[in-house]
């Protein structure tokens, strides 16, 4: 299947909204598992792909990447995982939102959007309501956003573009071929043809997309050199899960690099401070043949060490300054920087052995 003939389409939104749910009605079978709200493995990105009304769409389901309270690293993670399973670029995303729910909560969804991709995002950006049923009888969405005005706003920074399926109750065509998952999503995908005339063809990239996709076709390089019996299709998804693996690997080591600084300059502080305030330092800054050169630059390093430490910390530095003495270097520098690099490669290797990334193609 050519990854270029394919729409990609990412489906964005928070855990429970039904996102899984209406991947499913669009390839019109069960496709993707249906994850609870508090479903421990939701940090997953499952991508599909499935020949719907003579088009070869991918889905891309995203949970959770509006949820509240998600951690920073669960969430870099997860964007790793959408941006390099959806490389070189969506050619839709979907906001999936609950028709009876719109809080702060979801009018955030586009900011936080416009903050993960771009403006230009919005472009290829589509708003599909989940659970129709909880439309009122006769009432279209087009009249319901009429009643609310920030859902209509909201609606509005998408280009005006939006549906409505119902995942339960509207799986067979009744009287009202409006309430109809057929109907709907055929008006969605006719939506999405929409979206790429008006962008000449194009999909959605960024500079992130196009270096993980840069990135991609290397790793596809080196496969068909080195294993040359697989088909383009494989090859591709080989490429993808090596280079998510990568990404996943290097998010975690950046996070390892971060704390063995902070360990770094924490024991660096405490050195500094327990050197500056002993005896021997104390006699010898009365000591007439003292250097005063020295003592001022032994003065700015220790204010860079507690401006450091405090940056780090993320907190003021202390109260009590460090004291203005002479740095004694009681270490060699070379002999602490190799204690740096056995310990950070020992840290490497444990998070090698302990942590598994997820691979969206087996």
């Amino acid at each position: 299947m050519n990854m270029l003939k394919t729409r990609r389409i990412v489906l964005l939104g928070k855990t429970g909204v039904g996102k899984s749910s209406l991947a499913n009605t669009i390839f019109g079978e069960a496709t993707f598992k249906i994850r609870q709200f508090n479903d421990s493995k939701t940090h997953c990105s499952p991508a599909e792909t499935k020949c719907v009304n003579g088009r070869s769409i991918t889905l891309i389901d995203a949970p959770g990447f509006f949820d509240a309270g998600r951690s920073e690293e669960k969430m870099k993670h997860e964007i790793v995982r959408c941006i390099t399973v959806c490389a070189p670029g969506p050619h839709a995303f979907l906001i999936v939102l609950r028709v009876e729910k719109f809080t702060e909560q979801e009018k955030a969804v586009i900011t936080q959007m416009c903050e993960y991709f771009s403006e230009d995002a919005l472009k290829y950006a589509v708003i599909v309501f989940t659970h129709g049923d909880q439309l009122p009888e006769g009432m279209k969405m087009e009249e319901y956003l009429e009643q609310n005005e920030s859902l209509s706003d909201l609606v509005k920074k998408c280009g005006g573009r939006c549906h409505v399926v119902d995942n339960k109750y509207w799986k067979t065509n009744g009287e009202d071929e409006y309430r109809s998952n057929l109907f709907q999503v055929a008006e969605l995908l006719n939506t999405i043809d929409n979206i790429a005339i008006e962008n000449n063809g194009e999909y959605y990239t960024d500079e992130k997309l196009k270096e993980v996709e840069r990135k991609i076709q290397e790793e596809e390089g080196r496969i068909k050199h080195s294993l040359g019996n697989m088909s383009c299709e494989e090859i591709r998804k080989q490429a993808m899960s090596n280079i998510l693996k990568k990404q996943v690997n290097n998010a975690g080591r950046t996070w390892i690099r971060g704390l063995v600084a902070f360990a770094v300059i924490a024991g660096l502080v405490a050195t500094v401070s327990a050197v500056l305030n002993s005896k021997y330092v104390k006699v010898l800054k009365e000591a007439p043949i003292f250097n005063k050169e020295l003592t001022a630059s032994a003065e700015t390093l220790a204010e860079v060490v507690e401006e450091q430490a405090g940056t780090a910390l993320n907190v003021a530095p202390p109260a009590t300054a460090i004291e203005k003495v002479v740095e004694v270097l009681i270490t060699p520098a070379s002999v602490i920087q190799k204690t740096f690099e056995v310990v950070l490669n020992k840290l490497n290797a444990l998070y090698e052995r302990t942590y598994n990334p997820w691979n969206p193609f087996e």
